[in-house]
């Protein structure tokens, strides 16, 4: 029995309290788990958008620490207090019983209602929810007592188990690696938000970073070039012969590369009655490329300097081979064939489950292709890898056996390997037991 009429008064007013306490918890609940969710990435294009809220969200994701630390205190602050104030009013009104009373109702009603409830439509309305506590949590984060109290104790905290390098308030800055941003493209692929073409488009891009001049040029042995002393007509022919636009000239061998001659170049000097002059005459000045430049850099060379063909050196002054725009514009786009091209598919899948691929594809897409991981090395393409593992130019039908599957020379022109069928190891073992 309650004994006098003033206590009758506190109690209603802690009843009060606990209930804006409880209001804010759970209110404080909700930003933290929305904020956190949120990426600086997706605050920014609701800036785009225009969304109300979205300028304080995007200042807030620039600096986690800013909000995490002091929305981590209210809350501990107003969980604490609340509970306190339940146990403190529970047992004026119902005596010893109301202590355990109050600890139910703590466990409870306010882990449902005011910490899973306000977190779980946290995660279902994320940006709704991010949207609607940015203005009160900038506020919050604004106010001075709040900013220094938690500032003191994460320092306190800090002290006692030392701060991660490189950490702002004792968070580790956080970074997007590219495979994550992959990653990223693939989800967005899975849940229909963006086409197939995209996904790989993205892919491309961020590959193309990483990719350097060697991986893409034409090699040595594929080049079609002419002599200097050769004539305006040879040349002209040699040009129209491989479908080439521009053709490389050179004086003693193709380590001696002086110029370019472009085919409308040749055709302009037939008509003006040049046809026997030595194409030298005719040939531009070439651009050199080392084979270690990133492709990106060489791109954006030849927006700048204008030109469409360069020559690849190695690291002794040889050429190694050549590179157009066209080259690097299939690093994003993928191949570009026009109606006179005939190419030889890069890629066969055979009805057994095998590949049939070009020994000029890359290890890291022929990685892609088969979704494992061919050894990485000195080589870049899968006809390297297998010089390597067999040690010597393998002949016709040779294989070679590499992390659960076999590579077969199909066919070997010259000191080259021209296709490579790839099949698992268990896929070949069956096939040869049925042959024997």
């Amino acid at each position: 029995m309650i004994a006098t009429t003033g206590l009758h008064t506190l109690d209603v007013i802690f009843v009060i309290l606990i209930a804006v306490l409880l209001v804010a918890s759970g209110m404080l609940a909700l930003a933290e788990t929305s904020l956190v969710r949120m990426t600086r990435v997706k605050a920014k294009s609701m800036v785009d958008q225009k969304r109300r809220g979205s300028r304080q969200l995007a200042r807030l994701t620039e600096q986690p620490a800013q909000f995490l630390n002091p929305i981590l205190l209210l809350v501990l602050i107003c969980q604490l207090v609340s509970a306190t104030l339940l146990g403190v009013v529970a047992e004026h009104v119902l005596g010893g019983i109301g202590v355990l009373v109050g600890a139910v109702f703590e466990v409870v009603v306010i882990f449902v209602f005011f910490e899973a409830v306000p977190k779980n439509w946290a995660v279902h309305n994320s940006e709704r929810a991010a949207l609607l506590s940015a203005p009160i949590v900038s506020a919050l984060v604004r106010f001075p007592p709040i900013r220094w109290i938690s500032s003191l104790l994460i320092g306190l905290a800090n002290v006692i188990i030392g701060s991660p390098r490189g950490s702002e308030d004792g968070i580790r800055p956080s970074y997007i690696t590219d495979s994550e941003l992959k990653a990223m493209a693939d989800v967005a692929h899975e849940e229909n938000v963006i086409a197939h073409q995209e996904r790989t488009f993205i892919h491309s891009i961020i590959d193309f970073g990483d990719t350097v001049v060697r991986e893409v040029m034409v090699p040595r042995p594929d080049m079609v070039t002419v002599e200097a002393d050769n004539s305006v007509t040879s040349a002209l022919e040699a040009a129209l012969a491989a479908g080439y636009s521009r053709i490389p000239v050179h004086e003693e061998g193709i380590d001696d590369v002086i110029g370019i001659a472009y085919t409308k170049d040749l055709v302009r000097a037939e008509r003006v009655g040049k046809a026997e002059h030595m194409v030298r005459d005719s040939a531009r000045s070439a651009k050199f490329v080392p084979e270690s430049m990133e492709v990106s850099a060489l791109l954006r060379q030849m927006q700048e300097e204008k030109f469409h063909m360069a020559i690849v050196v190695d690291e002794y002054g040889g050429t190694a081979g050549l590179v157009t725009l066209e080259d690097l514009l299939e690093e994003l786009v993928g191949e570009i064939v026009d109606e006179f091209d005939v190419e030889e598919p890069t890629v066969e899948r055979q009805s057994d489950g095998s590949v049939l691929v070009s020994a000029l594809i890359s290890v890291d897409d022929a990685d892609e292709l088969l979704g494992s991981e061919l050894p990485h090395g000195t080589w870049d393409t899968v006809g390297g890898l297998m010089l390597d593992l067999v040690g010597r130019v393998p002949d016709e039908g040779d294989s070679v056996e590499v992390d659960g599957f076999r590579l077969t020379a199909l066919s070997v022109r010259g000191r080259r390997i021209g296709r490579v069928l790839i099949e698992p190891n268990g896929h070949a073992a069956a096939t040869d037991t049925s042959d024997g």
